[in-house]
């Protein structure tokens, strides 16, 4: 990848995003769970003789079987997607820790991005008009930089910042090499985490020569209206403003109807593109998504309507079902006009504080 096709890229991006509301994909994870895969499946041929279970290491599938990822994207490109997710939310060197394949974790990465870049390439060459981008994904992976996991021993931390830098490095460069256009620091709960992510990412691109752009969503974990490590919607987007994100939003933990709320409190304050990807609802008491595309495409064109994003799709629970619903209900509406705003300082700590 050089400057100049990371300009072009850029160049279409940005003029997709002016012309129309984008759509991004749906759950990964659900559309995974309808191939009720078992353990020697996800082991595969390479990882057969494997000294730990691997059954629910989803991220592995991009080596063990990347026909159903590739399958799973193309599903959703076919539904209407613009922006296609890397099968990467776990494929941190800390989240694989769980399965001991750290040392797996960047051909996870690199395989992931290959697959989804193919399977954007292939489309974009179908319809010239309608560009695909490739989102590298880099999700909150299982620690908390900034909450002590004994209740008992409120200075006690699982990760350092310095660790976190180091993994979100690593699989930044290999989603990178893999043919990422954008990166997406996704679901983030703890802004200590998002900003050794943001920071790791900065120290690739310095590295490289370029930058792509970066998007950021975070997660309201509850009707609390705040992040697992306790900021507002608000902010936690001036924690973050620094990164210059193209896009800034949330997703994840509640569905449509109770994230409206908070994606409206993003898309008043924000200087860049917004994105919303929330769930199908909220889980059932058997852990399933009980929201139809057809209800969910309701609530997301209200919030296209009422002028607040500019990036839409589905988390948990979402399928292609969901997303060309979505993209249907959008198609016709504008996207959300950036505001411009006067010089202020914005400061936040679990509050936002604007002088």
């Amino acid at each position: 990848m050089t400057k100049l096709s990371v300009n072009h890229t850029l160049d279409k991006l940005t003029a997709a995003a002016k012309a129309r509301i984008l759509v991004l994909d749906g759950a990964m994870g659900t559309m995974i769970q309808q191939y009720k895969l078992e353990e020697s499946d996800y082991r595969g041929e390479a990882f057969a003789e494997w000294h730990c279970d691997l059954k629910g290491n989803n991220d592995l599938l991009a080596i063990t079987q990347p026909k159903i990822i590739y399958d799973i994207h193309c599903g959703y490109l076919e539904a209407g997607a613009d922006i296609l997710e890397t099968n990467t939310f776990n494929a941190t060197t800390i989240a694989m820790a769980d399965y001991d394949m750290e040392a797996q974790s960047r051909d996870i990465n690199l395989a992931a991005a290959k697959l989804a870049r193919q399977a954007a390439d292939e489309f974009t060459a179908k319809t010239p008009d309608k560009p695909r981008f490739v989102a590298g994904v880099l999700g909150p992976t299982n620690r908390t930089a900034s909450i002590s996991p004994d209740v008992n021993d409120p200075g006690k931390r699982n990760v350092t910042f310095d660790e976190l830098v180091e993994a979100y490095a690593e699989s930044t460069e290999a989603l990178i090499e893999g043919g990422a256009d954008l990166i997406m620091l996704e679901t983030i709960f703890d802004t200590l985490n998002a900003k050794a992510a943001a920071y790791a990412v900065d120290l690739v691109f310095e590295k490289l020569g370029f930058k792509l752009p970066v998007m950021v969503s975070g997660t309201i974990t509850d009707a609390s209206g705040r992040t697992l490590s306790g900021q507002t919607s608000e902010a936690f987007y001036y924690s973050m403003r620094h990164v210059a994100p193209f896009s800034f939003g949330l997703n994840c933990a509640l569905g449509p109807d109770l994230l409206r709320q908070y994606v409206e409190e993003v898309s008043v304050v924000s200087e860049c593109l917004v994105s919303a990807h929330p769930n199908a609802g909220l889980p059932n008491e058997f852990g399933e998504y009980d929201l139809e595309g057809p209800e969910m495409a309701a609530h997301i064109k209200e919030w296209a309507e009422s002028g607040l994003v500019n990036i839409v799709g589905g988390c948990c629970g979402s399928t292609p079902d969901h997303i060309r619903d979505i993209s249907n209900a959008v198609a016709s509406i504008a996207p959300r006009k950036v505001p411009s705003f006067e010089p202020k300082m914005r400061l936040s700590g679990l509050e936002p504080f604007v002088h």
